[in-house]
């Protein structure tokens, strides 16, 4: 792709990035509830400086989650109004990942198995594994919202963290030698995962938000109701 939007609003971090004709810029901040205020202005900051128009886009990705419910919903409705609009496909990216791209950036010596964990509130968890092998990323597993309780049965042959979640006891009892709490989704990070071959386009109208909870809740009321039976 030779011109490629990524926005990102999943945590309280708001970020974007534009790749246009092999040149990427990019604006993150810090706006816990800024979110509607500053994802859309901050894409067209890019796009002006970039003298592109937004149906010069190949294509725009996104955070589609888990993170928070706010924000995920803002990005989402945001990332739909302009593909629709310009009749371009959209490529949801998971935040877990990015998270993982983000600490693969920064630590690219670091190899092994990374644990991501993000605040779910709530006394859960937003986790995902991954391996580390040299420039690959490679998911480790399926991801997952756990309960704190049941967090240090994460930690088996763990050589790195990152997220928010390594914050919360029993994590930040028992943190790797290399850990990035602070690491936030980054639309940086989202825009490199959505040039990824695996990466896969859909239809604006089928950008949809990943929750977790939504689906744990869902799995938890059938199996009740087949108990029931």
């Amino acid at each position: 792709m030779k011109n490629l939007l990524a926005l990102d609003s999943s945590s309280n971090a708001c970020s974007a990035a534009l790749l246009c004709n092999g040149s990427v810029t990019h604006r993150w901040e810090l706006a816990p509830r800024g979110h509607m205020q500053r994802l859309l202005p901050m894409a067209d900051e890019l796009l002006q400086a970039a003298g592109l128009a937004v149906n010069q886009l190949d294509a725009i990705a996104f955070g589609r989650g888990p993170g928070s419910f706010t924000g995920l919903r803002v990005a989402t409705g945001i990332v739909q109004g302009l593909a629709w609009g310009a009749d371009l496909p959209v490529i949801p990216v998971s935040t877990l990942r990015a998270i993982a791209a983000g600490f693969q950036r920064t630590q690219p010596d670091v190899d092994g198995r990374l644990l991501v964990a993000v605040d779910a509130r709530m006394g859960e968890l937003y986790a995902a594994h991954f391996r580390l092998e040299g420039q690959r990323l490679v998911n480790d597993g399926a991801e997952q919202l756990v309960p704190l309780a049941d967090a240090a049965a994460l930690l088996e042959n763990v050589d790195a963290g990152a997220g928010s979640g390594w914050q919360l006891a029993p994590l930040n009892q028992q943190r790797p030698a290399v850990c990035l709490p602070e690491l936030e989704p980054d639309a940086l990070d989202i825009l490199h995962l959505a040039r990824q071959a695996d990466a896969v386009p859909v239809q604006a109208h089928e950008a949809k938000p990943v929750y977790l909870r939504d689906s744990v809740n869902w799995q938890k009321r059938t199996r009740i109701r087949t108990e029931s039976l």
